[in-house]
């Protein structure tokens, strides 16, 4: 059993630690090729640490090229040279996906172990392996297998009401690779616009792939039309169902505005992020822009990540006619990122009717999660000291808080009470006061038990 010393080491998380003590052994030799790690939970309960901290050691790990996992028989160390002890791991190590598993979370949102459909999927993958065989082993073109872009293409116009050829549909591992994509189909001379507040990684792509962009500022419809006609942005990111974190909901006027402004010159497009719109709770569904496009400005980008789980890694963009041909001269050498037996076993997931299922069970479930978390709002001392806000739509709301501390004492004292939590402020580039004091609350990822502690603790780091 590996045995490491780990403790509080200020910069320095748990996992960390872990991580540069194993790759180290394995530098050193200590640690033999093809040796067998022990399994997350039998190192976590020897170090006495989460196994969140464990899993996120090892995943860095297998990042590196260090050890490999294998399904269902564990992690083993990898041959290769090693000449030198490791360096200590770069400031810009990614930090963990998830918090302590004793910390209650209203910060992010994850699909628990029994939401996803085990059986189901398992049942469905075993059913691929006999009706499609070598095909599974092939790469795949680069738009993805034909038959999950036809699924997609059904399921969008059965329940979406949107007509699009599956022949323009593209998949791929991730949006984030898919926004990669986009940039080179499109050009590296364009200035991407995206939403300020707005998810960060997205500011984070554009930046790393060395290409222009600007922060626009939001107002009570979205993505602000007078900030936009100022800025240098040809293309723009946005979220018009259920933008996150605001939660606003673009109205029909604004989005008829962007694609008017769309339409005044060539080379402008617009991303539609369609984020987490399956779950929405008032009314219908709001039809995507791409559905009222007559000029073939809109290219609507989707994912499964949150209708289904965040470690699939399937997403989907629908592009224009003539940007889908545009990709087929200049992309299509590339091999479609996700596996081909994933891909044949969602498009049965979806053709037999599963998805339509788990999706209206996840909107039940969360429609119910969401109704106790503000119940128990309203029952507590909260009641009186925040408001709630744009909680009809998506899986997260906004709670602004009556209070004097600062959004980074509300964040700290939060943690120093086992919770959680992140403030609007957080998404703003530049001047943040006009978002102080709003709390986006997170709620997929806490159990029923879990809520009214998470609630109470909120409302004492607000009363102390």
């Amino acid at each position: 059993m590996l045995t490491y010393e780990l403790g509080k080491k200020r910069g320095r998380p748990l996992y960390e630690q872990l991580y540069a003590a194993i790759k180290n052994d394995i530098c050193l030799g200590k640690l033999q090729a093809w040796e067998k790690l022990p399994s997350k939970r039998d190192l976590a309960r020897h170090l006495s640490v989460s196994v969140v901290t464990v899993e996120n050691a090892y995943g860095q790990l297998v990042a590196e090229g260090y050890i490999s996992a294998k399904a269902k028989r564990g992690y083993y160390v990898l041959p290769g040279d090693r000449i030198a002890p490791p360096q200590p791991p770069p400031a810009s190590l990614p930090k963990p996906c998830q918090a302590k598993s004793d910390f209650l979370d209203l910060r992010s949102n994850s699909l628990s172990e029994n939401d996803f459909p085990f059986s189901v999927w398992s049942k469905l993958m075993r059913k691929t392996m006999a009706d499609y065989g070598k095909q599974v082993l092939q790469s795949t073109p680069a738009q993805g297998i034909e038959a999950l872009r036809q699924s997609i293409a059904a399921h969008l116009y059965q329940f979406r009401g949107m007509e699009v050829h599956y022949d323009d549909i593209v998949v791929g591992a991730g949006a984030e690779y898919l926004y990669n994509l986009l940039i080179q189909l499109l050009g590296r001379h364009h200035c991407f616009g995206v939403e300020n507040p707005g998810y960060p990684k997205i500011g984070q792509i554009y930046r790393a792939n060395d290409v222009a962009y600007a922060n626009l500022p939001m107002d009570e419809a979205g993505l602000s039309l007078q900030h936009l006609r100022r800025s240098p942005a040809d293309v723009i990111h946005i979220s018009p169902s259920h933008h996150y974190p605001t939660g606003i909901v673009m109205p029909g006027r604004r989005r008829q505005e962007l694609l008017a402004w769309a339409s005044e010159q060539p080379g402008r497009y617009i991303i539609e992020d369609d984020y987490d719109s399956e779950f929405r709770f008032c009314d219908k569904p709001i039809a995507a822009m791409i559905s009222n496009d007559r000029q073939e400005r809109v290219i609507y980008v989707n994912t499964f990540s949150k209708t289904i789980s965040p470690a699939m890694r399937i997403s989907y963009m629908i592009l224009p006619p003539h940007l889908s041909r545009s990709f087929k001269q200049k992309l299509s050498f590339y091999s479609c990122t996700v596996p081909s037996l994933e891909q044949y076993t969602l498009a049965k997931f979806i053709q037999e009717g599963y998805f339509e299922q788990h999706i209206n069970r996840m909107k039940n479930k969360y429609q119910s999660k969401r109704d106790a978390i503000i119940a128990a709002i309203r029952e507590s001392d909260l009641h009186t000291q925040a408001d709630i806000l744009e909680q009809n739509a998506g899986l997260h709301f906004l709670l602004r808080i009556h209070t004097d501390k600062s959004d980074r004492e509300l964040v700290r004292r939060a943690e120093e009470a086992g919770l959680l939590i992140a403030c609007l402020s957080q998404y703003v580039h530049g001047n943040a006061e006009k978002y102080a004091h709003h709390i986006v609350v997170n709620y997929s990822s806490l159990d029923f038990d879990q809520i009214k502690p998470a609630v109470d603790k909120l409302a004492a780091v607000i009363r102390a």
